[in-house]
């Protein structure tokens, strides 16, 4: 039986973000960090985003607002990563996974509309195209000419964090040398607030609190968040900065139940468990977690239970924070934009707080930085060590390990 190949090291050096707080990776962890909150009127809208000040016309007109969010948020990400002049790789060798869950919502929703009151035939041929969940990459491997696999994701909430570790594997076997990958959503329309409402899943208070006693449900948000992976001694070799490693994933299945959380945290544990794993690290070496943190009930309880089962010991030392606190839910789009916030985080040696957590609930144990931000403490001299959690409908559990550069 023959072994498995050595996996390649696989360095961050583009970082791209659009949300609740604004267009540009900096500016999320920035205003997070500050304390601002980007939700009103119960949703988190992108509402600094203008396609215009972005887009070309032809681009803001083909496509749906959630490809427009992942093409912005691609463009400064490759930027970051010195792109923009050329790829440093054969385009054939560079991929492209971006996760979405719904599509082009907005697109459906109007284009039914227009059928319903002007007849089919005033349909607009871009639909479909618009509609598609792989639009989102396909307009990035078409803007920067990325000829690489390239497809979409789809697993619920932790789509990004899966596209992030999907990319992390295509790269680490050697079938690509770079990836463009995250997650993008744009679905706060009618129809999926009333889905969402009707479950009794959104927060009736329109306030996101994680960890909070008076958690009651998620707020629903908005956005995309984009990452530049390259193989590590390459990136080295052409003289790349490198913002961080994406060291570890680990992915389980609850099998549980179609929208609630295994209460139990064994599958959600096993995949914080493989994650680390995964990066060659102990618990001991942990620095921050970027929680999951929905701000509902179960998620919180049942990822607090999985964090204390997976880390043992050392999980009431480590600092939990939630950037869903600052931005809501961005469904399929929140596991990448949560890697980009912890990558700033641990560049920047800031811990963002759990913003609105100030009643503690006693079944709820950790440290879920309330109040305001605070350093990141970093032991025995190592490179910063997080996790990020990503968990979802269906019962997936993402989990990846981030390595920052040592500071």
């Amino acid at each position: 039986m023959s072994s498995l190949p050595e996996r390649r090291k696989v360095v961050v050096t583009g970082l791209g973000a659009v949300t609740p707080l604004g267009v540009g990776a900096d500016v999320l962890h920035e205003r997070w960090a500050q304390g601002v909150v980007g939700i009103a009127d119960g949703a988190g809208r992108a509402s600094d985003f203008e396609p215009a000040d972005h887009l070309s016309v032809k681009e803001a007109r083909r496509l749906d607002r959630f490809a427009q969010f992942a093409l912005v948020a691609a463009g400064e990400a490759i930027a970051q990563a010195g792109w923009l002049d050329g790829l440093p790789y054969d385009s054939m060798r560079v991929g492209c996974v971006v996760a979405t869950g719904i599509g082009g919502q907005w697109t459906l929703e109007t284009q039914l509309d227009v059928m319903r009151e002007r007849g089919e035939r005033m349909v607009s041929p871009l639909g479909i195209p618009q509609y598609m969940p792989n639009a989102a990459a396909a307009a990035i491997t078409m803007k920067h000419h990325l000829q690489g696999q390239s497809y979409q994701v789809g697993s619920a909430c932790a789509s990004g964090a899966h596209a992030l570790g999907s990319a992390l594997r295509m790269i680490q076997y050697g079938d690509a040398d770079a990836v463009v990958c995250g997650g993008t959503e744009a679905a706060l329309t009618k129809f999926a607030f009333a889905c969402f409402e009707n479950m009794q899943a959104l927060s009736p208070t329109g306030i996101s609190r994680p960890f909070d006693l008076r958690r009651d449900g998620f707020v629903m948000g908005e956005g995309a968040g984009i990452l530049v992976l390259e193989e590590a001694e390459a990136a080295h070799a052409r003289g790349a900065t490198i913002l961080g490693e994406l060291a570890g994933y680990g992915s389980t299945t609850d099998a549980h139940h179609l929208t609630a959380p295994d209460p139990s945290g064994g599958p959600a544990t096993r995949a914080i468990e493989l994650a680390i794993a995964d990066a060659g690290a102990q618990p001991s070496q942990i620095d921050y977690i970027n929680a999951h943190g929905t701000s509902t009930q179960l998620n919180d309880a049942a990822e607090t239970v999985a964090i204390k089962q997976a880390l043992g010991a050392e999980a009431k030392r480590i600092p939990i924070s939630s950037t869903k606190s600052s931005i809501g839910h961005l469904l399929v789009a929140a596991g990448a934009v949560e890697a980009v916030a912890t990558i700033r985080t641990l560049q920047t040696g800031v811990i963002a707080p759990t913003l609105g957590y100030e009643v503690p609930d006693p079944e709820l144990d950790l440290d879920y930085v309330p109040g305001e931000a605070r350093p990141l403490i970093t032991g025995n001299g190592h490179p910063p060590l997080a996790v990020s959690n990503s968990f979802a409908f269906g019962g997936h559990n993402v989990s990846l390990v981030i390595r920052g550069v040592k500071r």
